[in-house]
């Protein structure tokens, strides 16, 4: 196989025309760069280079070598620079996974502040809803995911997680409900009620609502499974039930609810951005972090 490092040395000479003056640009000695020279005929099997008087010409064989030498740097050039550019965060591609409320109301916000710094950096987005995003990195499928994180749980192996922002838990009642007339509602002032399921898959947002009413010293009374939030609304704005979401799920609000604070417990989700740990510190992870703190206002 032949040496590149001997290739360039091959194409030092023949731009100078001279073993000496290559000898002085690469700082060898005339001795050197000739063994450099003999070493690379050896392995090509043809010699390279003719003597003119006191310089030197390239042979067919030295004119074939030394335009391949200079294929080869520009390449190594391009690759230097295709690697700062990485290390920078100005080129590649960032995976991201989420689920759907973050999706609505996150994402796109932070998307738009993201791509005005990195604009070559291409994202690869994609919602996993009902499968847990944290798989997704866990596996080596994506490089950030936003997540519902259980505080205290065992995060996978290689994954790490930044805090962006705790989500409280609010009542959502029929326009007109006697418990409307309240500010802040107790959680177990809807024990008695009649309720809408909001997520039906099991997963950490429903066992926060199940948890929070088991805190409240009751199990909620299910008459509707709803597939996602906005369903859940109609459902409720119909005076079939009473129900609890998220606030980032409410960035339309139905006009037949009322939303009410709560408290006693005040069920929390808390989210989260789950990175791998050798994405940790790139500059394109940086700012989609800074981005998506911002996006939570």
């Amino acid at each position: 196989m032949l040496d590149v490092r001997r290739m360039q040395v091959l194409r030092a000479v023949v731009t100078t025309g001279s073993i000496t003056a290559a000898a002085v640009n690469l700082g060898y000695t005339p001795s050197a760069v000739s063994q450099q020279i003999s070493a690379l005929e050896k392995q090509a099997g043809l010699p390279l280079l003719d003597r003119v008087g006191r310089g030197v010409r390239p042979t067919l064989a030295g004119r074939l070598l030394t335009e391949h030498a200079a294929h080869i740097t520009d390449r190594l050039v391009e690759a230097e620079s295709a690697l700062a550019d990485l290390r920078e965060g100005r080129t590649g591609r960032l995976r991201v996974r989420y689920f759907a409320t973050a999706g609505a109301a996150l994402v796109p916000p932070a998307v738009a502040l993201f791509r005005a710094k990195h604009a070559d950096v291409q994202l690869d987005l994609k919602l996993t809803e009902p499968d847990d995003p944290m798989v997704e990195v866990a596996a080596g499928r994506a490089d950030v995911a936003i997540v519902v994180h259980h505080r205290g749980s065992e995060l996978p192996r290689g994954v790490q997680i930044v805090h962006l922002l705790d989500d409280p838990y609010l009542a959502v009642l029929p326009r007109g409900h006697e418990l409307a007339r309240k500010r802040v509602l107790d959680l177990a002032d809807l024990a008695e009620e009649q309720w809408v399921d909001a997520v039906t898959p099991p997963g950490p947002c429903r066992d926060i609502v199940l948890n929070g009413c088991a805190g409240a010293g009751f199990a909620p009374n299910v008459v509707v499974e709803a597939d996602d939030y906005p369903t859940a609304q109609g459902f409720v704005a119909a005076g079939l039930g009473v129900t609890i979401v998220p606030k980032l799920s409410l960035g339309v609000i139905h006009p037949g609810v009322v939303i009410r604070k709560l408290r006693h417990p005040e069920p929390t989700r808390t989210i989260c951005a789950a990175i791998r740990e050798d994405g940790v510190g790139s500059p394109a992870v940086t700012t989609l972090l800074e981005a998506l703190k911002s996006a939570t206002g």
